[in-house]
């Protein structure tokens, strides 16, 4: 029982990272602190031997729980709020880009719902001073406007977000960009394009698509 009371074995963290996180103990953003371990067989309080490292975790600062480090896979509350503003700033441009953008109806729900998404100085000519810079952009390097609506481009930025939305999440957004085309008539084939591009996007079933766009009419 003495041995038991001297020696012992301790793990020596060390902090190599700091930031914020979503603390899922707090529930919140928070600030963490990522450290690496060493287990040390003591004596006398006294660190003597080696005994391997453990696992890194991620803590807390305010509730000092610690995590693994997947816990910094989750996004704060401020940034999934930014990747929701540029996910509805691409369905919008995405729809528009495939035929929309002729339309000034479909160019004025375009505004709106951008406007409700947190860009709250959105207007109608700043929007046709975004499509004229990114035509021109998209000209230069060959491409064509509409290519905004490619599947690729689309992924690079839904995917990231998508993995975090709940379905109904998802379904809201593939729902805003229907709005937009329906704002000016029913659907022209370039916009259902798009919008299938969307719906894989969003990692949305393409059953679950064809029912959402079917629908849609009937809410706009």
């Amino acid at each position: 029982m003495g041995w038991v009371r001297l020696a012992g074995v301790r793990t020596a963290w060390t902090t190599i990272e700091d930031g914020d996180f979503f603390c899922p103990g707090c529930g919140g953003d928070r600030n963490y602190e990522r450290r690496v371990g060493h287990r040390r067989l003591t004596v006398l309080g006294l660190p003597l031997l080696t005994r391997g490292e453990v696992a890194p975790v991620v803590v807390c600062s305010s509730c000092d729980r610690h995590h693994g480090p997947e816990a910094l896979d989750q996004p704060t509350t401020t940034r999934l709020a930014s990747m929701l503003r540029d996910a509805v700033h691409t369905v919008a441009l995405a729809v528009l880009s495939a035929g929309g953008a002729r339309s000034r109806t479909a160019r004025l729900a375009a505004v709106g719902s951008m406007r409700a998404a947190g860009f709250t100085a959105c207007d109608e000519e700043q929007l046709l001073t975004l499509l004229v810079a990114l035509s021109a952009d998209r000209a230069a390097s060959g491409a064509d406007l509409a290519d905004l609506a490619d599947e690729p481009e689309l992924r690079r930025v839904l995917e990231p977000l998508s993995v975090h939305l709940a379905p109904a999440g998802r379904e809201a957004l593939l729902l805003q960009g229907a709005r937009i085309a329906l704002a000016d008539g029913p659907y022209e084939a370039e916009e259902l394009a798009a919008l299938s591009a969307l719906g894989r996007a969003l990692r949305i079933p393409v059953a679950d698509v064809d029912r959402l766009l079917a629908a849609a009419p009937e809410r706009s």
